[in-house]
């Protein structure tokens, strides 16, 4: 099915992206109430253009220089899906490991490549000794899901940088 690498820096360009298709149609989402999470309708398309996919390449390529990981799955040469773990660990007693990305293009979702990928993620951060992986997550009800099936859970402790970034994002955390 799927070819899975780890990427180099000078693959990282914006005609990888040539086959990806980033786009989520959701209709409802995790929220925080009054300390509870509920489900709330808050239908909308999520989908990347072009500055969205430059910046991407930008991160990315930052995560691989700074001795990151960049991981992706390839179905006939064109990638399909790709993880990022950032090499810094953060949290109060550096516990985690941040897993800035995870995405699988939208024709290839419910085949297995998020949790491949995910599990490279866990293996990544396992070996540089970390106890958890913290993941800001699109708040969506299926990407909710996901993360669920992948043993991820509210995190513990929040890294405020993430919160303000995306404040509709649910923070988790998984053990590694």
């Amino acid at each position: 099915m799927a070819d899975y690498r780890e990427l180099t820096v000078n693959e990282i360009n914006l005609d990888l992206f040539h086959a990806f298709e980033r786009k989520q149609v959701v209709t409802d989402c995790w929220r925080k109430e009054d300390g509870k999470w509920v489900v709330k309708s808050d239908p909308f398309i999520d989908d990347w253009g072009e500055a969205e996919y430059k910046e991407l390449v930008q991160c990315l390529k930052n995560t691989i220089l700074t001795h990151g990981l960049v991981y992706g799955a390839f179905v006939n040469k064109e990638l399909k899906g790709f993880v990022s773990v950032e090499n810094t660990q953060i949290g109060s007693e550096f516990q985690y490991m941040d897993l800035s990305s995870i995405h699988v293009s939208q024709d290839m979702r419910g085949q297995g490549i998020g949790r491949e990928l995910f599990s490279v993620a866990k293996r990544f951060a396992r070996e540089r000794k970390a106890k958890k992986l913290y993941i800001s997550a699109h708040s969506a009800v299926e990407s909710q899901a996901f993360y669920r099936a992948m043993g991820c859970r509210e995190a513990e402790e929040y890294n405020l940088e993430h919160v303000e970034k995306e404040p509709y994002d649910c923070q988790l955390e998984c053990d590694l």
